[in-house]
């Protein structure tokens, strides 16, 4: 059962990143399952509505059952309610894309957004999408929140620095590299990359912390095209970027999502230093023998 449920978890996933039509066959070879078992899977996830067939050509495709269970999710979980008129003024102010992010265990998820740029080249990705963490503002700004060893293991379940999905030739390659974009992002309190995810554009953020407990919960972030987007223009725009991320921050308070995120990092924190608390201890304990002896 545990086979099926993930082989059905992993279609969904592909339907939902193709953004169009699949052939069976081509669900089946991406996902290395054979066409007999995904043509069992395609049928149960039609069956409960998740995915449906063109009757036409055959192909597959995500129904709006998934869709619509997310923004229920959403519009339950406080989440539009709250960031909806920060990210309005955000993108208002700036002329450029205004999205929010929330940490979602390893990942940083995108849940709201607003489109400031009213004319020219716009900048406008998928909801949902989760941004690789080590050439992205969004990535920084919330690996700059985090020890070194923490940062580097999140990016290295990303696949590392060398991720598939990742082209644009100015992506950090080395270590070395990845370590100055994130002291960069530490010294300035934001993150900001230009043109290392995509070629053409430029995206500065900043992380949303909790007030009480100071974990960081999300990102807010601004992307456009580098021709809008200069070093400079970012540098203008970063007190409002800090300042709507502090207005979130401040709102996350009344969100249950957000509340649950703050939980999961509370734990995460605590499970980390009793870690580190057994791996030194017997450290300590062979330190003390050596000075009796």
């Amino acid at each position: 059962m545990a086979g099926n449920l993930e082989r059905a978890l992993a279609v969904l996933e592909l339907l939902a990143k193709n953004g169009g039509r699949m052939q069976l066959a081509e669900i089946a070879d991406t996902l290395n399952i054979p066409r007999s078992g995904t043509h069992r899977l395609l049928a149960m996830l039609i069956d409960e509505g998740f995915v449906r067939q063109d009757e036409d050509h055959g192909e597959y495709m995500l129904a709006l059952k998934l869709v619509s269970l997310g923004l229920i999710y959403l519009s339950t979980s406080g989440v539009s309610d709250i960031s909806q008129p920060v990210l309005d003024r955000l993108a208002e102010s700036s002329g450029e894309l205004a999205r929010l992010g929330v940490v979602e265990g390893d990942h940083l998820t995108f849940v709201g957004k607003a489109q400031g740029a009213k004319s020219g080249l716009r900048y406008d990705p998928d909801m949902g999408s989760q941004p690789p963490l080590h050439c992205t503002a969004s990535g920084q700004a919330w690996l700059s929140t985090l020890p070194d060893e923490r940062a580097i293991e999140l990016v290295s379940k990303q696949g590392g620095l060398a991720p598939k999905s990742v082209s644009a030739p100015r992506a950090p390659k080395t270590i070395q590299q990845f370590m100055k974009d994130l002291s960069g992002a530490r010294e300035r309190g934001y993150g900001m990359a230009i043109e290392t995810y995509e070629a053409g554009m430029t995206s500065i953020a900043a992380p949303v912390r909790n007030p009480v407990t100071g974990d960081v919960v999300g990102i807010v972030s601004l992307a456009g095209p580098t021709s809008r987007l200069p070093e400079a223009r970012l540098k203008e725009l970063a007190p409002s970027l800090l300042s709507a991320a502090a207005d979130m921050g401040a709102a996350t308070l009344s969100s249950p999502l957000f509340k649950r995120s703050s939980e999961a990092v509370g734990v995460a924190t605590a499970e980390e230093a009793v870690t580190a608390s057994a791996s030194t201890a017997p450290a300590k304990r062979r330190t003390r023998s050596s000075v009796r002896v």
